[in-house]
């Protein structure tokens, strides 16, 4: 598929706002976080910040985004419109959840309830976004057992590693939430790297042969091509990247969005002051490329079955 930077961008940024919500809502709740309002501000403001943010770039490749609210109304068959009311449910219990925690100071009795509702809903939505793929039986790269666990854990790594620098930079000693960015790190690297073994080593079910219906007719081949020149479908559908680019963007998702983020937060671990703040910091901002990367790869590397009329022989 092609990929849109918009939705590369959307997924980012919105994946890491509700992993980070999520966190918020739920060590709030369990009252493992300072109910100090300056934290409580700096944090639900980079959360929502980047959930908003990344919803609004949603629109950006749609030919009218001033209609994207239509898409809302069809959320009893549409996996996009149950995620845009989700992303939109999510905003009250954590609005409410900030009153509480940036005016009264407290993240506790009502409040707590507010931040478990914000944190169930924030992985609902991306549990939704996830599901929008994965459903597509005509792709294989997607429609898997793998996708929807990927997005999730993704998020919930991407929120945690947002945590951790929330805490160092507000001086907060808890060793864990500093563990469970390392814990979500490894089981995130393991798992993509999971994901990309599955698809590197299998196809879809489809095959020229079912595509026209003659299972039994033996190996179908293509003699002439439908088109002389590349059409929308082929474009759009059969967008194609080259093994080797895909084998170094591969590498470099595992060095910069695991690898090194995963070093950089054991490091924090056994340090404090600012130097534990630029280690957190530094394993975010690679932790966001490494992110960035995979998800185009996500996209660029999913085949539609339609290319099977144009001479694909795994899709």
């Amino acid at each position: 598929m092609h990929p849109a930077f918009s939705v590369i961008f959307f997924t980012t940024c919105s994946g890491a706002g509700y992993g980070l919500l999520a966190m918020m809502g739920i060590f709030g709740a369990a009252d493992m976080l300072p109910s100090d309002r300056w934290m409580g501000l700096a944090g639900l403001f980079f959360a929502l910040g980047l959930v908003t943010i990344g919803l609004l770039s949603s629109t950006f490749h749609l030919g009218r985004p001033e209609r994207a609210w239509r898409a809302m109304t069809q959320w009893r068959s549409s996996w996009l419109a149950r995620e845009g009311v989700m992303a939109v449910l999510t905003y009250i219990p954590a609005g409410l959840f900030g009153l509480g925690w940036v005016f009264f100071e407290t993240t506790s009795g009502l409040w707590a309830v507010a931040g478990v509702i914000t944190a169930v809903l924030a992985w609902l939505t991306v549990a939704c976004t996830a599901k929008i793929y994965h459903t597509l039986r005509p792709i294989h790269q997607w429609h898997n057992d793998w996708t929807v666990p990927s997005y999730l854990l993704l998020s919930v790594m991407s929120g945690a590693v947002l945590m951790s620098v929330l805490i160092h930079l507000f001086d907060v000693v808890n060793p864990y939430i500093q563990a469970l960015t390392v814990v979500t790190l490894a089981l995130g690297w393991g798992l993509k790297t999971m994901y990309w073994n599955f698809n590197k080593s299998t196809c879809g079910l489809p095959s020229v042969n079912s595509a026209i219906g003659i299972d039994a007719a033996g190996d179908v081949s293509v003699l002439e091509l439908p088109h002389t020149s590349d059409n929308y479908l082929m474009k759009e559908m059969g967008y194609k990247v080259a093994r080797k680019h895909a084998d170094k963007l591969r590498t470099i998702s595992h060095v910069t969005g695991f690898a090194l983020p995963l070093v950089f937060s054991l490091f924090a671990m056994f340090v404090d002051g600012y130097i534990a703040l630029a280690a957190v910091v530094i394993a975010w901002g690679l932790c966001s490329l490494g992110i960035i990367v995979e998800r185009w790869l996500f996209f660029a590397e999913a085949r539609h079955t339609v290319n099977l009329y144009y001479g694909e022989t795994c899709v």
